[in-house]
């Protein structure tokens, strides 16, 4: 992904830039795709640090942790956190990662996840700097269910961040989209000389490592259909537990087993509301915060 900038240079310092890192596994894709680019691009001997916020693990998006380490080095790369002063959403204001971009001066910065103030302060580094960026989305910029369906107060938000997105985007130097479907939204704002795409991978690591026994640790006998997601209003658990019902009231659901693990984004107390409603709870497993 990076190989364009890195044939001309031995080492290289590189920016990876995100929301959220570890410890806090439960914020989910784009910071399991910066920890993989992390640990990639210092296997081939680079300077990488993952600039981000101190959001600590927790059944929640709303934990931040001052006590985390401000600098942590993990496996063959660094993890730098600037504390969150406010939030709103998944918008998180950490002013610090401002000052970290700009004393250490990366030779490349890579931000992943634009609707972020993380994403504008690389954004901002990189002409101030005159830093090559490359950004990538991972979550559909213009067609995300909740820019439609949330609050008045979201979609203005939402509104609001329109110019910072096209700053970002007329500031990168390339964007990197998973498929055809989110270049075309990126056409939207810039020419196609500007977009790569680089499907996703696969961490050939995780695949390969031993796992337990899932169903002897929660005790499940019988047959049973997975769901693993945030408890987000976005992932469809409530079309999954409509459709759970319409099993149930038709009697073909016989002995088998839902489990939802994930967790709570929003939308956990209403999808216990959900499952007592339709009275599907000797049908169904949660598990919270899953380790």
């Amino acid at each position: 992904m990076l190989n364009s900038f890195m044939k001309n240079s031995i080492i290289m310092k590189i920016g990876l830039v995100c929301p959220a890192s570890l410890p806090a596994t439960q914020f989910g894709g784009i910071l399991f795709l910066a920890l993989d680019l992390a640990r990639e691009t210092a296997k081939l001997d680079h300077d990488v640090v993952i600039y981000t916020t101190d959001l600590d693990f927790a059944n929640n998006a709303t934990t931040f942790n001052k006590k985390l380490p401000r600098e942590e080095m993990i496996e063959n790369f660094t993890i730098k956190r600037s504390h969150t002063w406010l939030r709103y959403s998944l918008f998180f204001i950490n002013p610090g990662i401002y000052f970290q971009l700009l004393r250490d001066s990366p030779d490349i910065i890579h931000t992943i996840g634009i609707r972020s103030f993380q994403s504008f302060i690389a954004a901002l580094i990189s002409k101030q700097k005159q830093i090559p960026l490359v950004i990538a989305d991972q979550g559909g910029l213009t067609t995300h269910p909740e820019l439609k369906s949330g609050s008045l107060v979201k979609k203005f938000f939402i509104k609001l961040q329109s110019p910072f997105i096209k700053f970002i985007i007329n500031q990168s130097t390339k964007i990197i989209v998973a498929n055809d479907y989110e270049k075309r939204i990126f056409l939207e704002f810039t020419s196609s000389s500007k977009i790569e795409i680089v499907r996703n991978g696969i961490n050939l690591d995780i695949l390969n490592s031993k796992t337990k026994n899932f169903k002897k640790k929660y005790e499940l006998t019988s047959p049973y259909v997975l769901f693993i997601g945030r408890f987000s209003y976005i992932k469809g658990i409530d079309v999954l537990l409509k459709a759970i019902k319409i099993l149930k009231d038709n009697n073909k659901l016989s002995n088998i087993k839902f489990v939802i693990m994930g967790v709570d984004f929003g939308y956990q107390k209403q999808m216990y509301e959900m499952i007592n409603e339709f009275d599907l709870k000797n049908h169904i497993l949660i598990i919270k915060n899953p380790s």
